[in-house]
């Protein structure tokens, strides 16, 4: 099983269109979405469904992927719930950088805080990062620096923010997921 966890942009069909991909590597992937606005709810909700949907599945090794927001989300979801993530170009601050975009911009800083004390320490090795050199919306230096010394981090030279095709990173997520 694959839970699949969106970026800002909840209404893209591109969402679709990974989730399709996502499906060479396992044929249960599914959508849990979110509303985007509401940091605090949807952290609670998500941890919810997420934990609805691994309680229903015979998978021994689910797995939560994120991209832009959803990395955020996939991150701290997996590890309170125990599973694998793959963060596609993970927005680590969105309370930096998404004041004009949200209503509560200071829960995600809320959120980090609470965070267990070094999550990411305590994660190590349980999440994969992918990166896209071309990130027109982070600066993923920056966030290759905040989470190499506790995941691997690949780059991809060809894809941007929204990392429309995943098709030369399948093989390494399927891996991920089996390893």
């Amino acid at each position: 099983m694959i839970l699949y966890l969106h970026g800002f942009d909840a209404t893209s069909p591109g969402n679709h269109d990974k989730m399709r991909q996502l499906q060479f590597i396992d044929q249960d992937v599914r959508l849990v979405s979110y509303s985007t606005q509401h940091p605090k709810n949807d952290m609670q909700y998500l941890l919810n469904e997420v934990s609805k949907h691994i309680a229903a599945s015979d998978d021994k090794s689910p797995l939560i992927i994120g991209v832009g927001l959803g990395g955020f989300w996939a991150e701290r979801i997996g590890f309170l719930n125990s599973i694998k993530s793959v963060l596609i170009n993970p927005n680590l601050a969105p309370q930096d950088n998404m004041g004009d975009k949200i209503d509560r911009p200071e829960e995600y800083a809320d959120i980090a805080n609470k965070c267990v004390k070094d999550f990411r320490g305590l994660n190590q090795g349980k999440a994969l990062c992918i990166l896209a050199r071309n990130d027109e919306v982070n600066n993923n230096v920056d966030v290759a620096d905040c989470l190499q010394d506790y995941y691997s981090v690949v780059w991809d030279e060809e894809q941007s923010h929204k990392f429309s095709s995943l098709a030369t990173q399948l093989n390494r997520i399927k891996a991920f997921k089996s390893a």
